[in-house]
């Protein structure tokens, strides 16, 4: 641990890359609530990566060996308004999720974290053109304020993020946590700065402080309008993206457990082993095909 300052009751939001971070959503909105903190517990990325999938950043300058940009993962302190926030950001560690977790858990005790916040973004059968739904979690009743609908219902069993090995420890350390999930358009094949304005507005609401957009609600018009693009040139995507628009019209609708467990294993077979990032980047295309499914018949899980 660096030099923390005093902190009063601090909250602690975590996100990390990978495939709980569809379209990079969640970690945009960890880095832009971080963006002037400075680094005050910092782990050895040594022991945390494989810098085979996750190479450093070399910068060449007239063709002079420069500077490397290391793989980092680390706790930052700021403020919002004299609320202290702690923002854990970066990429999902490689190795050592238990001592991590362990570590982590005996650093929110030193720093009396009074909560802990995830951010996750989920690929999901949403359209572009409506409030970008999101899904909570909560360590028990009564922590999600009641705009949040918790879900989904019953038993979902998916691959496990590090950021939820985390929070669990956390949480069993007596730590409360909430968690907040955007769900991204699974045709979205970029950054979608609305999921990242979605999930910041709930930490807002949360914690009671106001986070300025800065160029977000920009970054959002711009791609609202590529995909508007999109989908009016090529009849087939618009009469596809018009039944997800009758599918969720009027509410934030929380995905049953086989819907999102389907649309996370397609996801996750889109995604090379050893990428870096949240997935695709492909060309946006919302057809529905063997790998997008329609809003009314969800593939089966698996293969």
């Amino acid at each position: 641990m660096l030099d923390p300052p005093d902190l009063a009751a601090p909250v602690l939001v975590a996100a990390l890359d990978g495939w709980i971070d569809a379209a990079g959503a969640a970690t945009a909105a960890a880095a832009h609530l971080a963006a002037d903190g400075r680094p005050i517990v910092s782990f050895d990325g040594d022991s945390l990566f494989d810098y085979r999938s996750r190479r450093p950043v070399l910068d060449i300058r007239d063709g002079q060996l420069h500077e490397l940009n290391w793989p980092e993962l680390a706790i930052r302190h700021t403020r919002f308004g004299g609320r202290d926030v702690l923002v854990l950001w970066g990429p999902e560690p490689d190795f050592r999720w238990h001592e991590l977790a362990r570590e982590l858990a005996q650093a929110c005790a030193r720093l009396d974290v009074a909560e802990w916040i995830s951010l996750g973004a989920i690929p999901a059968a949403v359209p572009h053109t409506r409030p970008v739904p999101i899904m909570g979690t909560a360590s028990r009743p009564g922590l999600l304020p009641d705009d949040v609908q918790q879900g989904p219902a019953g038993l979902l069993r998916v691959p496990s993020a590090a950021l939820s090995v985390l929070e669990m420890e956390v949480t069993t350390s007596g730590v409360p946590a909430v968690g907040f999930y955007a769900q991204v358009p699974h045709y979205v094949g970029g950054p979608f700065a609305s999921a990242t304005i979605a999930l910041l507005q709930h930490v807002e609401r949360r914690v009671g402080l106001t986070v300025p957009l800065g160029s977000l609600a920009d970054d959002a018009i711009t791609q609202r309008s590529q995909l508007d693009a999109v989908v009016a040139q090529d009849e087939d995507i618009g009469t596809y993206v018009h039944r997800l628009e009758e599918t969720f019209a009027g509410s934030e609708r929380v995905p049953s457990g086989d819907e999102l467990a389907s649309e996370i294993e397609r996801y996750l077979r889109q995604v090379q082993p050893g990428a870096e990032g949240s997935g695709p980047r492909g060309p946006v295309d919302p057809r529905p095909g063997p790998d997008r499914p329609g809003p009314d018949e969800p593939p089966p899980v698996g293969d």
